[in-house]
């Protein structure tokens, strides 16, 4: 598949997830789907992904990505995104269920999809979870890092 046509599915998947209908990801995820998270959990198969996507739906009603940059090379379709939305629903947070917070947050990060046969078969996710956490209200940087960045905590 051509290297436009990978960054295509891409974005459509990034469409679709926006649009916020679980279903629609049949088009996109391969039934044998792998994500390798910076985090506790890797997710595999399309219906855990569902799964995934649902529990951020509910989380954040309002959630968005946006596409900040896209490259593609090979298989592999590498984006920089842009993540919005306010946590008004309840969200399970690695397994615990977290209550609506309201807080609005902005978060980046940097997906690596690989691609074969028009569907997603793998994604790497690099994510700064802790600022996602920090925007939340769940952690608090401390003392030193407010005095280190200033414009990053308050």
């Amino acid at each position: 598949m051509s290297l436009e046509k990978n960054k295509a599915i891409i974005r459509r998947l990034i469409e679709a997830e926006n649009k916020h209908n679980v279903a629609l990801l049949d088009e996109f995820i391969a039934p044998d789907f792998v994500d390798e998270r910076n985090t506790p959990f890797e997710l595999r198969g399309l219906e855990s992904y569902k799964q995934f996507e649902t529990n951020v739906i509910n989380g954040f009603p309002d959630f968005q990505e946006t596409i900040e940059d896209i490259i593609a090379e090979g298989d592999k379709v590498w984006v920089h995104l842009r993540f919005t939305g306010t946590h008004t629903g309840e969200w399970n947070l690695f397994g615990i269920p977290l209550a609506p917070t309201g807080k609005k947050i902005t978060w980046t990060g940097v997906n690596i999809w690989r691609i074969v046969d028009g569907k997603v078969v793998e994604r790497k996710s690099i994510r700064d979870i802790l600022d996602f956490l920090r925007q939340l209200g769940i952690i608090e940087p401390t003392e030193k890092a407010k005095e280190l960045f200033p414009e990053d905590v308050s």
